[in-house]
């Protein structure tokens, strides 16, 4: 039966709060981007605003998952596949459009030529377009193999609604795992691709260039790290089967009741999707610029309004 059927304690409402706050961060990120009207025209800052977009959304649908699963809610299947296909899709989006910026980068310096061709507003769209139907493979592969094994009796129950709804069968999840680790092989490739050809443009630069590069490299570097923090989210269904193995009550335990599903959702999936964002954010001097000039312009507002309100007060007649 639908319910709650379990108390709120302290970890659902530090969770809760964990989400609320890097939320704000993503939609404080996404509120300078909009803002900022020079971003609009640079590949990096766009395809930035794609990684704020995909990972808001995939966190908001993640976290509505773990609240159905903490209380063991049922849903109708049909809602469950409607959910899991956005989750599925934009679990991929964010590391695909981190290698779409990590090419960028190699573009701008060892191709600066046509850098401005190539990464030009109407070509970047293009891209955006491109991250989609490529971050759909995936997703069309795992629900084809779902389709063509469920029953149709089986999309009319009601079911606790997670990745596993998906996996009929062990090698289903083998197949899964298998297509998520050769696209994260194929990402980590370009990404070391570039990295290796932009040192060597660094070495036999010099002046304004050499810093021009060593700063692609540092942005390389992060694209990378940002792509390992993905990377980790995969390591989730290995510690269940393995936990599996050793006793099912403990797997259960490990899936849905314990200390467990927090510890993985906090480290897989709010550090990912949240930290990288974060701290590209941060990094970038013009997206630290707008945001200090963003918060002055909210301080300067605040202290207006309290002037205001307090000269509003002085005149009321007692």
């Amino acid at each position: 039966a639908n319910g709650m059927t379990r108390p709120v304690n302290d970890r659902v409402i530090i969770v809760q709060i964990l989400v609320i706050i890097f939320l704000c961060i993503n939609m404080l990120l996404i509120v300078i981007f909009v803002k900022k009207e020079s971003f609009h025209t640079s590949a990096r800052y766009i395809l930035f605003f794609v990684t704020l977009l995909s990972d808001s959304v995939l966190l908001l649908l993640s976290d509505v998952l773990l609240i159905l699963t903490y209380f063991e809610i049922t849903i109708q299947v049909w809602l469950c596949i409607t959910i899991s296909v956005v989750v599925l899709l934009y679990f991929i989006v964010t590391p695909v459009t981190l290698t779409a910026m990590t090419l960028e980068r190699y573009v701008a310096i060892c191709m600066p030529l046509r850098h401005g061709q190539l990464c030009s507003t109407h070509s970047t769209m293009y891209c955006i377009l491109i991250i989609h139907v490529l971050s759909s493979g995936p997703c069309i592969i795992i629900l084809s193999m779902f389709f063509a094994s469920a029953s149709l009796k089986f999309y009319k129950q009601s079911m606790i609604c997670s990745v596993e709804t998906f996996t009929l069968f062990r090698w289903q999840d083998h197949v899964r795992s298998a297509v998520y680790q050769l696209c994260f092989l194929i990402m980590g490739t370009t990404i070391a691709y570039s990295y290796v050809q932009i040192m060597k443009v660094a070495k036999a630069a010099s002046g304004e260039k050499k810093k021009l590069t060593h700063k692609g490299l540092k942005t390389v570097i992060l694209h990378a790290f940002q792509l390992l923090l993905c990377l980790i989210q995969l390591w989730c269904p290995f510690i269940e089967i393995a936990v599996l193995q050793i006793d099912f009550i403990l797997f259960l335990n490990v899936r849905y009741f314990n200390y467990i599903i927090y510890f993985n959702y906090v480290i897989f999936n709010l550090a990912p999707k949240c930290l990288s964002p974060l701290i590209y954010g941060l990094r970038d001097e013009h997206f630290f610029l707008a945001l200090k000039n963003l918060m002055t312009v909210k301080q300067i507002i605040g202290l207006f309004d309290t002037v205001h309100c307090r000269v509003f007060m002085q005149n009321v007649p007692e």
